[in-house]
C-alpha cells in the first residue's frame, strides 16, 4: 500500500468514526403529549380522523395542558366511535340528533352526570372547530344540549376533626404538606408541583404562576402554623431537589399524597367521615368566610374565574343566616307569633 493510500484510508476511518460517534451521541427526542395522541389517532379507524388530528394539533398550538388535550381526545374519540356505530363515516353528515343520541348512550353506560357534561362541552368545542373549517353546518350549534347538574355542597372538615388530624401528624414533611393545603387553599396538584423558587418564606407568600385547573396565576399566603411547619421541614428535605415536596422524579405524586392523608384519617379515627384530601381546600374557604372574609377576596385566593363557584361556600358557611334562623325560632318557640295566616 502506498503512503498516499494509507493516509487516505486513515482519513476515511477517522471520518467514519466521527460520524458514528455523532449518531451514537444524538440524544433521543422526548415524546410530547401531542405525539402520543397522534399515534393513537393513527391506529384507530375513526370517521374524520384527519379532522380530529387537525383539531388536536390546533389545541396543542394554543398551549392547552396535557390533561386538557387528553380529555378532549377521549370525548371526541368516544363520539366518533359512537358515530361510526350509527353507520356514518362522513363528518359532514353530523346532525343534532347524533349528538343527542350520543348523550343518551353515555347516560345508558352509567357515567356520572358531571362526566357527561364535561364530555359534551369538549365535543361542542370540536364541533365549533369543524364549523369554523366549513365542514359542518352551523345549525348544529344552535341547538345546545343543557343537562341539569346537581349543585353539591362542598364537604368541609369540622373544626374538631381538623384538630384531631393535626394532633396525630408527627412527620415534618406530612405536617407541612397538610398545613399548606389547609391554610392556602391551593389545589393538590398545585402543591405537589410547588418548586422552591415559588416559595417566599421571608414574605410569607407562595407564587402560583399558573393555576392547575384554569391557568389563572395568583399569590397565596402562609399562616403562622403553616410557615412554622415549612421551616421545620426545609432542613430535612434534600437541598438539591427542585420541589418543596420531592418525589422519586419530580414532585410527590398524587397517590402518595392521598395515601398520607388517608393514613392520618385512620389514626384520628375519622376514616368513616368521607373526607378527602380536597376537603382541605373546602375547609380553607369555609373557615375564611366564617371569619368574615369578603367573597371577592376569597375568589382571588381560591383562583376561581367565576364568583358563583366561590358563592357555594356561602351556602355552606353563612353564619349570619344561621343566627337569623335561631333568633327567629326562639321567638316562635316562646309563642311570640300572633295573628292568623
Amino acid at each position: 500500500m502506498t503512503q498516499s493510500s494509507a493516509i487516505l484510508r486513515a482519513i476515511i476511518c477517522e471520518i467514519a468514526a466521527v460520524n458514528f460517534n455523532s449518531v451514537a451521541e444524538t440524544p433521543k427526542v422526548a415524546e410530547t403529549p401531542i405525539d402520543r395522541i397522534l399515534k393513537r389517532i393513527l391506529i384507530l379507524d375513526l370517521p374524520g380522523s384527519e379532522h380530529l388530528e387537525n383539531y388536536m394539533r390546533y389545541k396543542w398550538r394554543m398551549n392547552h395542558k396535557p390533561s386538557t388535550l387528553q380529555g378532549s381526545f377521549i370525548a371526541v374519540n368516544s363520539f366518533l366511535l359512537f358515530y361510526a356505530g350509527l353507520g356514518k363515516n362522513q363528518l359532514q353528515e353530523i346532525v343534532s340528533g347524533d349528538v343527542e343520541a350520543f348523550v343518551e348512550h353515555e347516560q345508558d353506560r352509567g357515567l356520572k352526570i358531571t362526566t357527561i357534561v364535561t364530555r359534551v362541552k369538549q365535543l361542542w368545542a370540536f364541533l365549533r372547530f369543524l364549523f369554523d373549517q366549513d365542514i359542518i353546518h352551523g345549525r348544529i350549534l344552535k341547538r345546545k344540549i343543557k343537562l341539569k347538574v346537581p349543585e353539591f355542597l362542598p364537604r368541609a372538615i369540622a373544626p374538631d376533626d381538623i384538630r384531631k388530624i393535626l394532633d396525630v401528624i408527627k412527620e415534618s414533611r406530612d405536617r407541612a404538606l397538610i398545613l399548606v393545603l389547609l391554610r392556602t387553599g391551593m389545589r393538590i396538584g398545585e402543591v405537589l408541583g410547588l418548586k422552591m423558587i415559588d416559595l417566599d418564606v421571608q414574605e410569607r407568600k407562595i407564587h402560583i404562576y399558573e393555576g392547575e385547573k384554569n391557568c389563572l396565576g395568583r399569590v397565596v399566603y402562609l399562616s403562622d402554623d403553616a410557615l412554622m411547619a415549612i421551616k421545620l421541614w426545609l432542613p430535612k428535605r434534600e437541598p438539591t431537589k427542585e420541589y418543596l415536596f420531592p418525589g422519586l422524579r419530580n414532585g410527590l405524586c398524587y397517590t402518595s399524597a392521598r395515601n398520607i392523608f388517608r393514613r392520618y384519617l385512620r389514626e384520628a379515627e375519622l376514616q368513616h367521615k368521607g373526607y378527602t384530601i380536597h376537603s382541605l381546600r373546602h375547609t380553607f374557604a369555609s373557615e375564611l368566610l366564617n371569619a368574615g372574609m369578603r367573597l371577592e377576596c376569597l375568589q382571588v385566593l381560591m383562583g376561581h374565574h367565576d364568583i358563583e363557584i366561590t358563592r357555594r361556600y356561602g351556602r355552606l358557611t353563612d353564619k349570619s343566616r344561621e343566627e337569623e334562623y335561631f333568633r327567629a325560632m326562639e321567638i316562635i318557640e316562646q309563642g311570640g307569633i300572633h295573628g292568623a295566616y
